[in-house]
């Protein structure tokens, strides 16, 4: 089992390697197991290509890393049906990974996604 330190090394390096480059379901399966975060990723990487990952603090117990970050992007996709807006996000979250054997394997996310609407200027609450 790796103890916190490796945990924090471990997660810093994935984020390093993702954040602001191109995200391919190979690259992220380097480093995980969680389809369904591969999914997830997969999902945003197509309207914000290359986004980045700004973490703000991390708290690393047990086999679990939680990272209270900050996603940085530019519409330039289709999202949910919605054409591209070229506005840019910025966009609080926050994100627990369960890692095994040098692994994510679970993740939970949670982001206000009324926020993410209305920084995209497609909320009826701007």
């Amino acid at each position: 089992m790796m103890i916190a330190i490796e945990l924090k090394a471990f997660i810093k390096d994935y984020w390093d390697t993702i954040s602001g480059k191109p995200k391919s379901p190979q690259l992220l399966r380097q480093f995980m197991k969680d389809e369904e975060l591969i999914g997830h990723i997969m999902a945003f990487e197509t309207p914000f290509p290359s986004y980045e990952l700004i973490a703000e603090e991390y708290i690393c117990e047990k086999d679990k890393v939680s990272v209270i970050g900050r996603t940085l992007g530019t519409h330039k996709g289709d999202f949910m049906g919605f054409l591209p807006t070229g506005k840019s996000i910025d966009l609080p979250f926050s994100v627990i990974y369960q890692i095994k054997d040098d692994m994510i394997v679970k993740s939970w996310l949670f982001f206000d996604s009324m926020e993410l609407m209305r920084q995209l200027g497609i909320s009826s609450q701007n």
